[in-house]
């Protein structure tokens, strides 16, 4: 279950006159931006499992208002000493290669579909937004888009880092909190604690879809 402490929502509005700071979007300049949701990371974690569908609202209701959907996958990385000696080599193995290997198409999670005019990448690093370890921003900017709403898989890992990075770069970030999963509850709730304080909103998944205005 997630939530924000009624405290955090009190100092926002002390802050800035109001709960939320982007109270609107223009979906054609807004990016569903879906981080790691692959098979290694959803078959074994029913959290993961359980926003698929919320993810799969996003997407067509995004794509219907004329916004672009962004499916970012895990690179097969370098071996590297470093990682080795951090993880363990047995671990460090698992996680290069967490993505798969094959097309990428295929190696999303099976209940998505990725539209032709969906961007599909690949990552070399935790954040999507990270400069020169995916091509993620280039071809966000070239399509103008100014607004990121981010989902997906592990909230406080890869769906944190990237959150801090498009913060830092400059997007209106909002990360959308039954649409991201980690492994518990409180590791979960650390990071929409996180970045509701610091680098973007925090909304549920109906908030955003009226936002994109499906909903009213």
């Amino acid at each position: 279950m997630w939530r924000i402490e009624a405290r955090e929502y009190a100092r926002q509005e002390r802050r800035r006159g109001r709960r939320f700071a982007f109270t609107e979007l223009v979906p054609a300049r807004t990016a569903l931006v879906v981080i790691d949701m692959v098979p290694f990371f959803v078959s074994d974690n029913p959290y993961c499992r359980g926003i698929v569908p919320n993810i799969h609202r996003l997407a067509e209701a995004l794509r219907a208002a004329d916004g672009t959907v962004a499916w970012v996958l895990p690179a097969v990385g370098e071996r590297t000493a470093v990682a080795d000696e951090f993880f363990g080599p047995e671990a460090a193995e698992m996680y290069r290669t967490s993505g798969g290997t094959g097309p990428m198409t295929e190696r999303l999670w099976r209940d998505f579909v990725v539209h032709a005019d969906d961007l599909l990448v690949e990552k070399s690093a935790a954040s999507a937004f990270f400069p020169g370890r995916c091509p993620l921003p280039d071809l966000l900017e070239q399509r103008e888009i100014d607004t990121v709403l981010i989902t997906g898989t592990v909230t406080n890992v890869c769906c944190e880092s990237s959150a801090r990075d498009a913060s830092t770069l400059g997007y209106r970030v909002i990360m959308v909190a039954d649409a991201n999963a980690a492994r518990r509850d409180r590791d979960h709730n650390a990071t929409l604690h996180t970045v509701y304080r610091t680098f973007g909103d925090v909304r549920p998944t109906s908030d955003v879809l009226s936002m994109i205005g499906l909903l009213s």
